[in-house]
């Protein structure tokens, strides 16, 4: 019985150790397993930089409605959500260049085209669309660059060349909202019609390879150093950008860059050039009034482009040279013709088209400093000074200017400069207040400068040509006519 008994118990022993056993291993089964030592953390990267705040994005769309620099309130600067071109800004710089160009093909080329006789109007028209090519070539291959790189105070460098680094997608070359590249297109519009105002002077007589050559001679000696002397930042005569400004000149669209330059340039290259065959001799009527006209209401027109699109934005600066520039161009034109009226007892046509362009002209330069009533001074006197130019002093001194570009442009630029500094108020534009004190005087040292150096430079220039390829037709070619003889083609069939 205990053998008995001994069995039994190390039975039930067995059984106990064999549950246990597998309990265990049940539990273990159902049991996680232990987490892996966690690794080492790795390192932080480094912060990025914040973005503007709510304020300075609200802040910035300010700037933007203000045409004025975004990113910058005081001393905080920042990076702006919208530092590129503003859509409305580069909308009406877009416009704006559209218009310019407008004023030289058809405007200039039917002005001007209307104005000599029939056999030689496709010889204006190829003239200006010649120029129109030659200058945006040069423009992008140098030009710009030599305008408006930081240069020295009298010329650019080469920084710019090829238009290397002028992007569609940046702004700030020519101002805070519009792009790189319409700031350099815009500039393009002015350097083509400049040129192309000087063929008035010399027309139906110069041989058109004569004309390219001196054109693009005259755009390294004369254009590029005024425009950078005049509207860059490093300019010797930049009044408004240049703190260090030897001249502290204003021009706000081109009264001593392109009218001074070009018409007093224009009665140099006559004189030199010698009057037409038969010039006071004959008649040279010009062949289709209705031409001119057309052509000058494209001017007209095109001129806010050339004038309010010089505020570089849509802003009150542009409305205000708008405004300025309708008023001057329709007293000036105005004038003109009541002018004919008392002295020759007929408003002709010619006259209220010469008063329009006129006072055109002498608005530019002070388009966006003036005040309404300024420019309406400045519209009777437009209309009465060339008017004297045109009519009295070049029959006085005897010089051929066929298209009258020396007495309304040379004159009317000249008398735009000096009035500019006499009107120029800062209620018009803010700029005006720091620069008031000796402006008259500081206006005058441009005039002097621009009239000395675009005398010099050109007289140097056509002596060149005329030694190279020689100036003018030949009797016969400028007899026939400069339509069939230099282009192959007639303007009209009869």
């Amino acid at each position: 019985m205990i053998k008995t008994h001994h069995r039994g118990l190390r039975a039930v022993l067995l059984a106990a150790l064999t549950t246990g056993l597998a309990a265990s291993s049940l539990l273990a089964q159902s049991e996680p397993a232990p987490a892996p030592a966690p690794a080492a953390a790795p390192a932080a990267a480094p912060a990025a930089p914040a973005g503007p705040s709510l304020e300075q994005r609200i802040f910035d769309l300010e700037k933007y409605v203000q045409n004025v620099q975004p990113g910058k309130d005081g001393d905080v600067t920042w990076t702006s959500n919208i530092a590129g071109p503003g859509p409305g800004h580069n909308a009406w710089q877009m416009v704006s260049t559209a218009l310019v160009i407008f004023m030289t093909l058809p405007g200039l080329a039917l002005f001007y085209g209307g104005l000599v006789r029939k056999k030689n109007v496709l010889s204006v028209i190829a003239q200006c669309m010649g120029i129109a090519g030659l200058v945006t070539i040069l423009w992008w291959a140098c030009g710009y660059s030599l305008s408006f790189g930081a240069g020295n105070a009298f010329i650019g460098d080469m920084a710019y060349k090829f238009l290397d680094g002028v992007s569609p997608y940046v702004s700030g070359a020519g101002y805070w909202w519009i792009s790189d590249a319409m700031w350099a297109m815009f500039q393009l519009s002015f350097a083509i019609i400049t040129p192309a105002l000087i063929i008035g002077a010399i027309a139906e007589r110069m041989k058109f390879i004569s004309v390219l050559i001196f054109v693009a001679l005259w755009m390294f000696a004369v254009y590029f150093p005024f425009a950078h002397m005049v509207w860059s930042t490093t300019g010797f005569m930049c009044g408004p950008l240049n703190p260090n400004a030897t001249i502290k000149a204003i021009d706000f669209a081109g009264g001593t860059v392109v009218h001074m330059t070009s018409g007093w340039s224009a009665l140099i290259l006559c004189l030199i050039l010698g009057p037409r065959k038969g010039y006071g001799k004959e008649p040279m009527a010009p062949h289709s009034m209705v031409l001119c006209a057309i052509g000058t209401g494209m001017l007209w027109v095109g001129w806010y482009g050339f004038n309010a699109g010089s505020a570089l934005g849509a802003d009150g600066i542009a409305a205000n040279a708008f405004m300025t520039t309708t008023l001057a161009a329709a007293t000036a034109g105005f004038v003109w013709a009541v002018l004919e009226w008392v002295l020759r007892g007929k408003p002709s046509v010619l006259g209220f088209c010469s008063g329009i362009v006129a006072g055109l002209v002498v608005i530019t330069p002070g388009a966006g400093f003036v005040t309404a009533t300024s420019s309406v001074i400045i519209g009777v006197l437009a209309g009465v000074i060339p008017f004297f130019a045109v009519a009295y002093l070049k029959k006085m001194l005897g010089y051929d200017d066929a298209l009258d570009t020396f007495g309304v442009h040379g004159v009317g630029g000249t008398l735009g400069a000096i009035l500019t500094g006499v009107f120029a108020d800062e209620k018009a534009n803010a700029i005006v207040g720091g620069l008031k004190e000796g402006l008259l005087g500081n206006q005058l040292k441009a005039v002097v400068l621009t009239i000395v150096w675009s005398v010099v430079a050109t007289t140097i220039i056509a002596f060149i040509v005329k030694m190279v390829v020689g100036l003018r037709a030949d009797a016969e070619t400028e007899s026939t006519g400069l339509d069939l003889t230099e282009h192959g083609e007639a303007g009209y069939e009869h």
